[in-house]
């Protein structure tokens, strides 16, 4: 399921995010046990672009809120994501925490990978926040095993907070030694560390949001409109806007080509070439 959904996702991030520059791609493929430090400037959507271009599953500490609902909470779960919880969701949930941070010290110390947004908050600003003390804890607690996985640090930046047609960067580097995290005071050298390193790895795109009006932006503009219209009622004033209207085009899009084969098939023209045509226009729809 992780690896279809990987597909689908950069399919869908060819007309969403038709800008993607990735420096030090070959981070991308590292192997064995990795930690990857983020900022965290567009909600969801920075887990999704990252999980989606590294070449191996990757767990990442997302908000709990988002988990309450069992079945949603089981979908999440499947694809990579571990509940975090934040006081402003209530207290009586922190202490779930130690659960959080032991399921990423296990994930890891078996040879995987997770992503954790260091800053702890989102607020559509590149400038970076103040950060927590996850990613040092569950250092910490590796160190302690005598397990030091890599470290990745990535710098992640859009030309816009909005809508279709952005453009992206992403900067990777790896922290190449560590010193043995052991006090507190370890935990703050490591962050301002970290700091250092992302603020350098962070560079916005100097690229306009760029959409054509051929065809097959009149095509897919009635369904884009209703979609980000439904979105914004919501979401409008939030930082979720942009993830949120990611995640409902991404799983309504083959519906609106299933209305579009079947108002074919109503025209007389058989189920096949209605197919044939669609799948046409949506290739040409990534050129959008």
């Amino acid at each position: 399921m992780v690896y279809f959904l990987k597909f689908w996702v950069k399919l869908a991030l060819r007309i969403f995010c038709p800008k993607v520059n990735i420096a030090n791609q070959r981070y991308l493929n590292s192997q064995g046990p990795l930690l990857i430090v983020a900022n965290h400037p567009n909600s969801f959507l920075d887990a999704v672009i990252i999980g989606a271009f590294y070449q191996r599953k990757i767990h990442f500490l997302a908000r709990g809120d988002v988990f309450q609902n069992p079945i949603f909470g089981y979908l999440l779960r499947s694809i990579g994501m571990i509940p975090v919880f934040r006081a402003r969701e209530g207290k009586e949930h922190l202490h779930r925490n130690s659960h959080t941070f032991q399921e990423s010290v296990d994930i890891i110390s078996h040879g995987g990978a997770v992503l954790i947004f260091i800053e702890g908050i989102c607020l559509n600003t590149h400038e970076l926040q103040p950060f927590k003390k996850g990613a040092s804890r569950i250092l910490e607690t590796l160190h302690a095993l005598d397990i030091f996985p890599k470290v990745h640090v990535i710098g992640i930046a859009y030309n816009s907070f909005r809508g279709i047609g952005k453009s992206v960067n992403i900067k990777i580097s790896e922290i190449e030694s560590i010193t043995p995290i052991i006090e507190s005071s370890d935990r703050l050298v490591f962050n301002k560390g970290v700091f250092q390193e992302m603020s350098k790895n962070i560079h916005l795109p100097i690229e306009k949001t760029y959409v054509s009006h051929d065809f097959t932006y009149y095509f897919h503009l009635p369904y884009y409109r209703l979609i980000e219209y439904c979105v914004d009622l919501k979401f409008k004033n939030t930082v979720f806007f942009d993830s949120v209207l990611f995640a409902a085009l991404l799983f309504t899009y083959p519906i609106y080509l299933a209305l579009w084969v079947g108002l074919l098939c109503t025209m007389g023209i058989p189920a096949l070439s209605a197919c044939i045509l669609v799948i046409v226009m949506t290739i040409l729809g990534q050129k959008l």
